[in-house]
């Protein structure tokens, strides 16, 4: 898991994620998200939507961690998800989480 982890810092230092509900719309929205990271203690209502928005535009979903790993893995406060933009960083994070 931490390697999970320290994937997502070093995907946050090379400008490769979004974060925050705007963030992850519009990438997903854009087509630029390969991968979107949702917090399994993240409310019901953001799963709800992020995971129909993930079906809509064809974009690959997993629930991991708690909203305050997941932010500090970023340097962030509590983040409820994160859209993964490079081929590379979603393949290694897949990888590794499934």
């Amino acid at each position: 898991m931490s390697k999970a982890y320290t994937m997502l810092g070093f995907a946050q230092k090379a400008r490769k994620i979004k974060y925050g509900e705007i963030g992850c719309t519009l990438s997903v929205k854009k087509k630029k998200c390969k991968l979107l990271i949702i917090a399994k203690d993240a409310s019901k209502n953001t799963k709800e939507k992020f995971i129909k928005l993930c079906n809509k535009y064809n974009v690959k979903y997993i629930e991991f961690g708690q909203k305050d790993s997941l932010g500090n893995a970023i340097g962030k406060g509590l983040i409820s998800v994160i859209a993964i933009c490079d081929n590379n960083f979603a393949a290694t994070l897949e990888d590794i989480l499934i």
